[in-house]
């Protein structure tokens, strides 16, 4: 079974598709519309924290359904306060302001349009491999060519480093004229690759000293993912803002962008809007979803397991190194991972590529359980055997 792109049909063909209809899903299972399960070990791209259709969830938004579902940020909603104050309180002191978006490209957008009103500068800095999202000011600090593509300076004012090189980035800020250096903190699309604490903590000295701001791209390091909150104040550093997405609304559509409280002023009345953004349903997943984080204790769950399931995968004949942290996990392979993914598909198992060729990659719910862990192992044992004979 491989992916296939649509050969008739009125969607816009821009995906590639394995060829099977989903309809259901409950915790790390998904169901197609014949009936047959997978163990879901992508997450729907990281997105589905708590797994699939979480029962405490479902019932909040049920609830929140037949009361309001929408109405504009002309006036104030209910959740929304609760939920910024739940961010507020798992992150480092003064990263306390929060501006709800619906996607995670357009929590970068207004991470960067804050950056540069704040410093009345322009030029942002990135770095190669990093993916932050396909909407042309997103894209533009983008450092994967081929999702840049003929569009690539159509937004301008933005220079790339090499990601872990500090040296590079020195060079670029004493100029004195960058507004901000965003960085996934692991690159996932890249090849889930991280950098060394010292460079994390170099960089944010640098900004400091030359009067840049700092953004951390967490839409697949926030919320749990890689065992903790946030992946600040990890090495003892805390970034200026956060665009966090993805898994914080339990699999419902929600972004943020968040802001250190100094820096605040330099938004306006005006400056950033969203028609969407932070409605009814979506503060009321993100709140929803925290508490459920917090109360269940996911984040050592998460860390527990993470470390079984590198244990564990780390001894196969085609595997050259297991990367990443909590349940954002990537595997360098002897040879494709296109045919391990497609392998494993055959063992109702779903997993991710990525740019590398060579890295496979596993996003599953925060909430997979240890026998579902084991049942993975197992199915990729049997897969990895067919992957390996083929090389």
């Amino acid at each position: 079974m491989s992916f296939v792109q649509a050969t008739s049909s009125h969607l816009l063909d821009v995906y590639k598709r394995i060829p099977r209809k989903l309809v259901r899903g409950l915790g790390s299972y998904v169901y197609d519309d014949e009936g047959e399960a997978f163990l879901d070990m992508y997450g729907g791209h990281a997105v589905v924290s708590l797994g699939h259709c979480h029962p405490r969830l479902v019932e909040a938004l049920r609830t929140q359904l037949g009361k309001l579902m929408f109405y504009s940020n002309s006036i104030y909603l209910e959740h929304q306060e609760e939920a910024a104050s739940l961010i507020a309180a798992q992150l480092p002191a003064g990263l306390d302001r929060v501006f709800f978006v619906n996607s995670g490209a357009e929590a970068t957008e207004n991470a960067l349009k804050v950056a540069r009103l704040a410093t009345k500068r322009v030029k942002v800095l990135s770095f190669g491999g990093g993916f932050h999202g396909r909407t042309l000011g997103a894209q533009a600090v983008t450092g994967v060519a081929k999702y840049r593509g003929a569009l690539a300076d159509a937004v301008p004012g933005h220079v790339f480093a090499t990601f872990g090189s500090i040296d590079a980035v020195a060079d670029f800020l004493r100029v004195g004229d960058v507004a901000a250096v965003i960085v996934e903190p692991i690159q996932s699309l890249a090849g889930v690759r991280s950098a060394s604490p010292e460079f994390f903590q170099e960089l944010r000295r640098l900004c400091d000293a030359y009067g840049t701001l700092l953004i951390y791209d967490e839409l697949q390091t926030g919320f749990g993912r890689t065992g903790s909150f946030s992946f600040a104040p990890r090495y003892d550093v805390a970034p200026d803002l956060i665009a966090f997405g993805k898994g914080m609304g339990g699999g419902f559509p929600v972004a943020a962008c968040v802001v250190h409280e100094r820096l605040a002023p330099s938004v306006q009345a005006g400056d950033l809007g969203t028609t969407f953004g932070g409605g009814p349903l979506a503060a009321l997943a993100v709140k929803t979803t925290i508490e459920i984080l917090l109360e269940e204790q996911i984040y050592a769950k998460v860390a527990a397991g993470s470390q079984r399931l590198m244990t564990a995968l780390a001894p196969f004949p085609s595997v050259l190194e297991v990367r990443g942290a909590g349940y954002l996990l990537g595997l360098k392979l002897r040879g494709p991972a296109s045919k391990l993914q497609a392998a494993l598909l055959g063992e109702k198992v779903l997993t991710g590529t990525c740019d590398d060729p060579a890295v496979l990659r596993m996003m599953p719910p925060l909430t997979l359980t240890d026998a579902e862990l084991e049942q993975f192992v197992q199915r990729f044992a049997r897969a990895e055997s067919v992957f390996h004979g083929d090389l």
